[in-house]
């Protein structure tokens, strides 16, 4: 038997279709990530979020290279990341673009606090994570931004929202 570097040699590469359509059978959970510059505030949603660390606490989002937020949080060097409940999917399709709002009027649907690091922190989150960066790695479309966990602020325990089927879903 072949191994799998050796069957994969040849082989036609995998279409970002089809790497879309295997990637929406993979449940995410839904975050809001978000900083602030000058006292404007930008975010945008993300399930490509994940711990790196405890030792320091470390935190890792893939964010599209070409957004106005990734500029904004690799000039101010700070970001939050704000996980969302179930009852926060509205909330989620504002920040995924998907409802025409814009800029820092996206924050306007719900009450938000500013962090350590003068990131914005979404106050329902069931969990916030107050992170300043420390590197920034480009993959393809997408910059790796590893941020240290300064703070963590925990909400209250409700069910999580998360993305499955192209479509937003609680646990």
């Amino acid at each position: 038997m072949k191994d799998a570097s050796a069957q994969a040699e040849g082989a036609a590469p995998v279409s970002p279709q089809t790497f879309r359509d295997a990637m929406s059978h993979v449940a995410g959970a839904v975050h809001i990530v978000a900083t602030a510059r000058d006292g404007a505030p930008a975010g945008f949603t993300a399930t490509a979020v994940a711990a790196v660390s405890d030792q320091p606490p470390m935190m890792l989002v893939c964010a599209n290279a070409d957004s106005e937020t990734t500029a904004t949080i690799l000039e101010t060097g700070n970001f939050s990341i704000n996980t969302l409940a179930f009852e926060d999917a509205a909330l989620a399709e504002i920040f995924a673009g998907r409802t025409g709002v814009r800029g820092a009027a996206r924050f306007e649907a719900e009450r938000w606090g500013v962090l350590a690091t003068g990131a914005p922190a979404l106050e329902r989150a069931l969990v916030t994570f107050d992170c300043r960066v420390v590197s920034a790695g480009v993959a393809a479309t997408h910059r790796l931004i590893v941020g240290e966990v300064v703070a963590v602020r925990e909400g209250l325990r409700r069910r999580a929202l998360v993305y499955r089927e192209r479509a937003f879903q609680g646990t």
